[in-house]
């Protein structure tokens, strides 16, 4: 790992913050300039389609893809981002696996607060099913607010009785609309990106006023993960949602559930989306596509029939 990696994008991420409270046009406008400067690899080709009743962005292998499909959920927070600022992630993730990816355009807060995402999402998963694919071949993916409805889709999934997919992998989720979380506190000085203030204010435009003791709001206090599939959750320890990661695997691993909770040390939120810049980005992103590569194999050989 490189420490003069990780202070320059520190002190990138650290840049003056206006003193005035920005809109959510600005804060939109904000996300998409960062997430521009990231590095999207070769190898992809991207195609604008619609999943559910949402528009979505495909993204595929330029050659032949292997059979296996990643849904993914960007990040920002549940009012900002889209597929395009996320396809660093994707990109990366169906460059690594040969898998095609569908990101979601679900419905942004504060015009549509809780639970449109969800509902967005679990169409989504509906649309990928309705046309026939199995889903031990689809994986859920996100990161952040992105990572949060990667585990709160399969519980709505589960609860619609609907077959779960064979994979969730999840990069610095944001899993505890409470914020009860120890690392609020702890890591908000380390943190380069985000604030208690900061998340509890796009927070509060998500739930609208709606109680945060629930699941599929905070699975990381109030879920009941039985029946999931294998997880993994990559998070950084220089993030105030660090424990919304720590606390979801432990409740996996009470359940039963097979996770793997990967913490890197010294790195921030959603650090993955870094790749091509921090080394333990793509290291993080490697690990992630074998796990995913393992996941959508073994789940597809175990709905084979013996010849």
């Amino acid at each position: 790992m490189s420490e003069a990696q990780r202070a320059a994008i520190d002190a990138m991420l650290r840049r003056p913050q206006p003193q005035a409270l920005r809109s959510v046009e600005e804060i939109r406008a904000d996300f998409r300039a960062l997430m521009a400067r990231m590095i999207v690899p070769d190898g992809i080709r991207t195609t604008h389609t619609t999943l559910g009743d949402r528009p979505a962005l495909h993204v595929a292998p330029a050659d032949t893809p292997r059979a296996g499909t990643i849904l993914y959920f960007h990040g920002g927070g549940f009012v900002f981002g889209s597929p395009e600022t996320a396809l660093s992630l994707t990109g990366h993730l169906v460059a690594r696996t040969g898998f095609e990816a569908h990101s979601v355009d679900y419905r942004l807060a504060p015009e549509h607060p809780f639970p449109a995402a969800i509902d967005d999402t679990l169409s989504a998963y509906r649309a990928l099913l309705d046309r026939g694919e199995d889903p031990s071949a689809i994986a859920f993916a996100g990161d952040s607010a992105g990572g949060g409805l990667a585990v709160t889709t399969c519980l709505a999934a589960r609860d619609a009785g609907l077959p779960l997919p064979a994979a969730v992998v999840a990069f610095s989720p944001g899993l505890d609309a409470t914020r009860t979380g120890e690392s609020m506190d702890t890591r908000e000085a380390a943190d380069p990106i985000f604030t208690r203030k900061a998340v509890e204010r796009t927070g509060a435009m998500y739930l609208a006023g709606a109680d945060p003791h629930q699941p599929l709001l905070s699975p990381a206090v109030h879920a009941d993960l039985t029946g999931f599939p294998p997880m993994l959750i990559q998070v950084g320890t220089n993030e105030i949602l660090l424990d919304d990661s720590t606390r979801l695997a432990a409740r996996a691993r009470s359940a039963g559930v097979d996770v793997i909770l990967d913490v890197t040390a010294d790195v921030p939120h959603v650090y993955q989306a870094f790749a091509g810049l921090l080394d333990e980005a793509d290291e993080a992103l490697d690990r992630a596509a074998l796990f995913l590569t393992q996941r959508l194999r073994a789940a597809g050989a175990a709905h084979r029939q013996p010849e």
